[in-house]
């Protein structure tokens, strides 16, 4: 019953891509005045999600660790911005940061609501109260 919790993986999933967009765009922001500094994203959570290739496989170094193919998660890369940039070669704008760094926190915020929603349920099954 509980070795197929595609809900928890996929909560969980999302929150470790939010963190690491986030990541990224702070990488843009402490770089917005870097002469030729391009911005950087990653691609979005649904293109990440359930893709599988030999690109970037997941491995289990432990007994206990999830083998790839029940994760369904690849690690999401990392690609530049084409925009044309500043007369110094700077592609990062402040405010496109700002509003991904927005949006991701949504992002991240929604996957601990399902994850905290599915506990419940899940608790709830158990006959167990919160």
């Amino acid at each position: 019953m509980f070795d197929k919790m595609e809900i928890f993986r996929m909560a969980q999933g999302l929150a470790v891509h939010a963190g690491t967009r986030q990541a990224v765009i702070a990488r843009n922001v402490a770089n917005a005045d870097t002469p030729g500094f391009r911005a950087q994203d990653i691609a979005d959570f649904t293109e990440t999600y359930r893709k599988t290739g030999p690109e970037l496989p997941l491995r289990t170094t432990r007994e206990g660790h999830l083998p790839a193919s029940e994760t369904g998660l690849r690690a999401a890369a990392i690609r530049e911005d084409d925009a044309p940039g500043e007369p110094n070669g700077n592609t990062v704008s402040l405010e496109e940061e700002m509003l991904k760094a927005a949006e991701t926190k949504s992002k991240h915020d929604l996957a601990l609501a399902v994850y905290r929603s599915s506990l419940g349920v899940l608790r709830t099954s158990l006959g167990r109260a919160r």
